[in-house]
């Protein structure tokens, strides 16, 4: 297969979902890893994608952009799971929570799907479907209604009465972007009611999301800053955010990486 041939098949395969992986498009092509690398920032110096730690995406071109679920889990999947794992350590047995849509939570229910006892309300089909899969008696997992998003989250009207007949100890929230003016931030206006109801409904904000959410602004606000409790994030933050951050959030969770699930997603 000529160069021009691979390049125009990944291009395909980004506009087809959203994100591609070099370790995939090595085993889908059969060439090296160094040839995929080399058509990326081939196809990245076009602006045709945009190059990321272990593949490409989509290029985020306004607030209104908006990566689908498969796009999005396949983006800083070390940073994730260290933060889920951090994030489990403050949810009791027998409490109960809310886990909004997103990559990051759907990590953090992976954990969560261990903890006796939880009622888990959730508008995110993806951490509905881990619960379910693990199957335990003594877990009561609610799943709003509502319109699906790109993200598999679920929203609108359906959603937002649903969240606020609840009450729950703990409510946590995946984002798109975080900045210093903007607070926490999301690209779907109706997934955003969703969220702010989620926020409302809880005793307790707990926002995660990794470094490469700071500066990035969607369409509409989900909280200020000042409003979460507890912000997890990595250690890949920058000195200046970590120093904003640090002064807004009630508490600043900084999570290193392992490097081994780093040379995974590098993969």
């Amino acid at each position: 297969m000529f160069a021009r041939q691979r390049q125009a098949l990944i291009l395909d395969r980004v506009r087809e979902i959203g994100a591609v992986r070099v370790a995939d498009l090595v085993r889908e092509l059969g060439v090296s890893d160094m040839t995929i690398r080399r058509d990326l920032e081939i196809l990245h110096d076009r602006r045709l994608l945009e190059k990321v730690h272990g593949g490409a995406t989509s290029i985020a071109g306004n607030a209104l952009w908006e990566p689908g679920f498969v796009a999005k889990s396949a983006l800083q999947q070390a940073e994730k799971a260290a933060i889920a794992n951090a994030a489990i350590r403050l949810v009791e047995p027998g409490t109960a929570i809310a886990v909004s849509a997103g990559t990051t939570t759907h990590a953090l229910a992976q954990g969560l799907a261990g903890v006796p006892g939880l009622t888990v309300v959730t508008n995110s089909v993806p951490v509905a479907d881990v619960f379910r899969q693990a199957g335990r008696a003594d877990q009561t997992i609610i799943l709003t209604g509502g319109v699906r998003t790109p993200s598999d989250a679920l929203v609108g009207p359906f959603a937002v009465a649903a969240i606020r007949s609840i009450h729950v100890d703990l409510v946590f929230v995946g984002i798109h972007g975080m900045d210093a003016r903007s607070g926490f931030t999301c690209p779907n206006l109706q997934e955003a009611d969703t969220d702010r109801a989620l926020i409302e409904a809880g005793r307790r904000l707990v926002i995660v999301g990794d470094h490469s959410k700071w500066g990035v602004v969607g369409i509409s606000s989900i909280a200020r800053l000042d409003q979460a409790d507890i912000l997890i994030t990595d250690a890949g933050l920058a000195a200046e955010a970590k120093a904003v951050l640090a002064e807004a959030v009630g508490e600043l969770i900084i999570v290193d990486v392992d490097p081994m699930m780093e040379a995974v997603d590098a993969s």
